[in-house]
């Protein structure tokens, strides 16, 4: 592997950080580098809001469902689909803009989680760890308020930063043949199984201490108890009709 694909394939969640603080030489170059990712027609639907204020930082992380790691990492931010930005520019050249519609919703989205990741794998390469933290969705309009986010902004996700206090294991992923399909969509059921057992193998043996449970075991509150049903009001409150 050449080291950009060895990175990639190291990445980790990091829940546990030194004091280090990342400077802001750093946070700015990171943020650069995110800027580099591919962009919609050049949109750059985003901004990213740095969390400094220790008070602020203490009731996000009670916010996102009591992540403490939150308040204790080096640094933390939140990537925000941004589409004040551009329909406004658009209208101070005299154009007729037309707000609300969800191509609008999946381009600022998709935008920003590009722009994320370009952020983390800047951040892995110089040594930093990293955690998404998309318990930022639990309250969506208190992260809102307390960030003063404007209306056609929305908070997709925040991101820990810090110098890693721990060395976690990496999670197996499935394999390439349930994702890579030739020409058409195949079942792939065999293969998950297969996956299965190869992340209860893993949730066993972990560092963190063992675990009796299965991917397929894992995604139960995806789509039985954490399914925000609240996001697609406050979406349609912050300007993002859906139309």
């Amino acid at each position: 592997m050449n080291p950009t694909i060895e990175l990639l394939k190291s990445h980790r969640s990091v829940r546990k950080f030194t004091d280090q603080p990342v400077s802001r030489e750093l946070l700015e170059e990171l943020v650069s580098a995110g800027q580099a990712a591919a962009t919609s027609s050049h949109v750059q639907a985003y901004s990213v809001i740095h969390v400094k204020n220790p008070a602020n930082r203490e009731a996000i992380a009670e916010l996102a469902g009591g992540q403490g790691y939150v308040a204790t990492c080096g640094a933390f931010l939140v990537f925000c689909a941004d589409m004040k930005r551009p329909t406004e520019a658009a209208e101070r050249t005299g154009a007729r803009v037309v707000r609300g519609m969800t191509e609008q919703l999946l381009v600022a989205s998709v935008d920003t989680a590009l722009m994320a990741q370009n952020v983390a794998i800047a951040a892995e390469s110089e040594g930093l760890g990293i955690c998404y933290i998309g318990g930022i969705r639990n309250n969506p309009q208190q992260i809102s308020d307390l960030l003063g986010l404007p209306d056609h902004v929305y908070p997709v996700f925040g991101m820990c930063l810090g110098y890693p206090a721990h060395d976690p294991d990496v999670k197996p992923r499935l394999p390439v043949e349930a994702i890579l399909k030739e020409d058409t969509y195949s079942d792939d059921s065999e293969l998950v199984a297969a996956y299965d057992d190869a992340m209860h193998a893993y949730y066993q043996s972990r560092k963190g201490g063992p675990k009796d449970t299965t991917w397929s075991q894992n995604l139960t509150p995806l789509f039985d108890t954490k399914l925000r049903p609240h996001m697609r009001e406050f979406l349609v409150k912050r300007g993002f009709e859906m139309k």
